[in-house]
């Protein structure tokens, strides 16, 4: 059994959001055309983490967020397993606006598959963009890459997992093998 390997400390989560919050400010201004999108239910954590840091950065902003839940758009509903929605709350339109979607770990790319399915049900954007703290690059099964990347894990494995824990203490992620 191999030993846990942390991929992110907490010193590091933190230069990764704040990395984050500083290319967004400097491609997006003011985001009077830009919305963030976390995606329930693991994006929410970081997606808060980040408004949090652009608000502090620019606090003039008045930045759009959402919260979008896409269960009844994967392609494996009705599989067998069972799904517990949550719910949305995107209080805007997305229409003609520039949208980033936040997600924690970017695996196979069905779930940005489906929030993309999800995400159009509340208008047409102008642009969609991806926001992930873990880029699982290797293990994609649709053709889907993030436009921000906090790391990059080059597991080829199926075996292992990444772990995101956001305890309020010490967030750290952590790539495990499938025993642990």
């Amino acid at each position: 059994m191999s030993q846990p390997k942390l991929l992110i400390s907490q010193n590091k989560l933190n230069l990764i959001i704040r990395r984050f919050a500083l290319q967004l400010i400097e491609l997006h201004g003011d985001f009077s055309n830009t919305a963030i999108i976390g995606l329930q239910p693991r994006g929410i954590q970081l997606s808060k983490r980040l408004v949090e840091a652009i608000t502090e950065l620019q606090p003039e902003t008045n930045l759009k967020y959402g919260e979008l839940d896409h269960t009844f758009f994967r392609d494996d509903i009705g599989r067998g397993e069972i799904f517990m929605p949550k719910k949305s709350n995107i209080n805007f339109s997305t229409e003609n606006l520039n949208i980033i979607l936040v997600d924690d770990v970017l695996y196979t790319g069905r779930s940005v598959r489906a929030s993309i399915d999800a995400l159009m049900s509340f208008g047409r954007p102008k642009q969609v963009e991806l926001m992930v703290l873990v880029d699982r690059r290797f293990q994609r099964e649709l053709p889907i890459s993030p436009n921000y990347t906090g790391v990059v894990v080059d597991s080829r494995s199926t075996g292992e997992h990444v772990k995101v824990d956001w305890s309020l203490d010490h967030p750290q992620v952590w790539l495990l093998s499938s025993k642990e």
